[in-house]
């Protein structure tokens, strides 16, 4: 069982890995995918080819894997379902090899938002709280991903730390899904990582302990889209924009965060901001044998690149 101590509402877990047969030079591989967009068990394709991705993570010897959201299409628990069961055939499901944050997609249903009677709903909280329960259904679904428990109501933010023979990695995870509203959020895409988050990830007392980490960030959303002159491109820009960016900027750089791990913005990419690394995990759902691998080294240093199954 991990080491877990609690701050606030949230969860801090550590695991001293029992293995001590790899060398301290040893490399951890982190594998990082996003964006499956499942639809039903009738979506045969693409579970096959989730199948295909797993079995070939194990086979290559990865420690860990990160899912950065948009696990369902369409906001159901029958697709988190689906994932999951992938992930138990596979080996995956466990606090220690993989974590699974939400997306938009997994938290709002858009076709039933825009339904007449939703859309003209005058009472906003109403739809914060059915969003709410959302994120707790999400969050009680994938627990043992959360704090290494079949059962628990710990949500989002929280942090891993595995202290691998090499390197102790932290993986900070935040949700950056908020509620869907007519004016400021029409598509559902747009992103904030809400203020009581910020906070309790600010705290000395969690800050502490990560100093001693090779940190990663999680969230869903991109901190940058296209980011051009173009007025098309900037009308896609706020469609898809993670809101309070330079805030989550002055939290990562608080953490002194190496990388951060999204998705949303469907482009496998990689871009630097203020010293820090954002890798974006492209789609599965459009691009199913594609994935980007991360080498972390004893000395904290990381090779990131996309593999291409053959």
């Amino acid at each position: 069982m991990p080491w877990l101590k609690r701050y606030g509402q949230f969860t801090v877990l550590e695991l001293k890995t029992a293995s001590q047969k790899k060398l301290i030079t040893e490399i951890v591989k982190i594998a990082h995918i996003s964006d499956l967009h499942i639809s039903g068990r009738q979506d045969r394709r693409q579970l096959s080819n989730l199948d295909r991705l797993f079995a070939h993570f194990n086979i290559a010897g990865f420690d860990h894997l990160v899912i950065s959201g948009d696990l369902s299409n369409s906001a159901s628990p029958e697709d988190w379902r689906l994932v999951r069961e992938k992930l138990e055939s596979h080996g995956l499901y466990h606090w220690d090899k993989t974590t699974v944050i939400a997306g938009n997609h997994d938290l709002i249903n858009l076709e039933e938002e825009l339904r007449f009677y939703n859309a003209l709903n005058p009472l906003p909280m109403l739809r914060k709280k059915s969003f709410d329960r959302k994120m707790a259904e999400f969050c009680a679904y994938f627990q043992e991903l959360i704090t290494g428990e079949e059962r628990g109501d710990n949500a989002f933010p929280f942090v891993k730390i595995i202290n691998y023979p090499s390197v102790k990695i932290a993986f900070v995870a935040l949700n950056s899904v908020y509620p869907w509203y007519p004016a400021d959020n029409p598509l559902g895409a747009r992103g904030v990582i809400n203020p009581g988050q910020l906070r309790a990830l600010s705290c000395d007392s969690v800050l502490a302990p990560l100093r001693a980490c090779f940190v990663i960030g999680l969230c869903h959303h991109a901190y940058r889209v296209y980011g051009t002159d173009s007025l098309i491109d900037q009308a896609f820009d706020w469609t898809m924009e993670l809101k309070n960016r330079e805030e989550f900027l002055v939290l990562l750089q608080a953490m002194q965060a190496k990388l951060v791990l999204h998705g949303h913005f469907h482009r496998f990419q990689s871009y630097m901001v203020s010293g820090i690394t954002f890798i974006n995990g492209g789609s599965f759902r459009y691009t199913p044998q594609r994935y980007s691998e991360l080498l972390v080294d004893g000395q904290e240093s990381c090779n990131q690149k996309f593999v291409m199954l053959a």
